[in-house]
């Protein structure tokens, strides 16, 4: 989802939709960015990676109508929808990000966005609590959210995902394993992370009672657009035009990681200027038809 300055927003008498459209993101990033200051209008990750800058750059494409692979298993990155979203994310981080930003994965973002530098940031969900957190953010107070944005062709840039608790099959504990999976993510543990952190700080996506839960929605004011991001992302019809693949911001295919990576290190090259947008993409093209025709997929 996005996170943003309120303060920022005020002061440069900007409103932020509920849905923004990425034409508003990019104007408003602009607007926002004060490079004198140190304040940059976007953050975004810029660091290679399957799950990286892919997951992010996976997401945009999706709202702007590319996709990963085609029915057939084709890789997409010459199509016109790949450089909209390649050129469009270069121009912005260029015209509005931080210096450095091919080195910035989910961590370097937050640091940044808690230090006052970002006036947005669009990432992960789970980042909510940490920056409305005054222990860690001096910015605390001064947070709004937002769903991903989207182009209009009806999909949001948002992804999904989520670090699942999971027994391995030849584990000689499972009975214990599986009794500790239960208590926590029960109901019980969460009363317990909230007596000890706050009903702020427990952990998110867990439980959908949560999101009914009076307590936390008196104080987590992302609460209602975390549940509404989730909801949003649909892993069996993540893009606009059909695919072969379940997932979001990833193919669920055990090529994908090797793939993705690669794929990321080309776009990571293109935002740090080692590598035009073209080349970059054509790289990209090339080296994902190369794996999914050594793993059978096309001929």
């Amino acid at each position: 989802m996005v996170m943003y300055r309120t303060d920022l927003f005020d002061k440069a008498g900007l409103k932020m939709p509920e849905k923004p459209t990425w034409d508003f993101v990019i104007d408003a990033a602009k607007k926002l960015t004060d490079k004198n200051a140190g304040v940059y209008g976007i953050c975004l990750r810029g660091k290679a990676g399957w799950g990286e800058n892919m997951a992010f750059l996976s997401a945009m494409a999706n709202s702007y109508g590319a996709r990963w692979f085609d029915e057939k298993w084709v890789p997409q990155f010459n199509t016109p929808e790949w450089k909209t979203t390649l050129t469009t994310y270069v121009n912005l981080m260029k015209d509005a990000g931080p210096p450095g930003a091919s080195s910035n994965g989910f961590n370097e973002n937050l640091a940044l966005f808690n230090a006052g530098k970002c006036a947005m940031w669009i990432d992960a969900t789970v980042a909510a609590s940490f920056v409305t957190n005054p222990k860690d953010s001096k910015v605390a107070d001064k947070v709004g959210f937002a769903l991903a944005p989207n182009t209009g062709l009806g999909k949001n840039a948002n992804w999904l995902w989520a670090w699942n608790l999971a027994i391995p099959a030849g584990s000689k504990k499972a009975e214990a394993a599986e009794k500790f999976i239960a208590w926590a993510t029960s109901k019980d543990y969460t009363k317990l992370v909230a007596s000890k952190e706050g009903w702020a700080n427990v952990p998110p996506g867990t439980r959908t009672s949560l999101y009914q839960n009076p307590e936390y929605l008196k104080v987590a004011p992302f609460a209602k657009l975390t549940l509404a991001s989730i909801d949003a992302a649909d892993p069996n019809k993540p893009t606009v035009k059909p695919v072969p693949y379940v997932g979001v911001q990833y193919a669920a295919i055990p090529e994908f990681q090797g793939i993705g990576t690669q794929v990321g290190q080309q776009f990571s090259a293109a935002l740090s200027g080692s590598m035009t947008v073209d080349a970059a993409l054509t790289a990209a093209q090339s080296v994902t038809e190369r794996e999914m025709k050594r793993a059978g997929y096309i001929k």
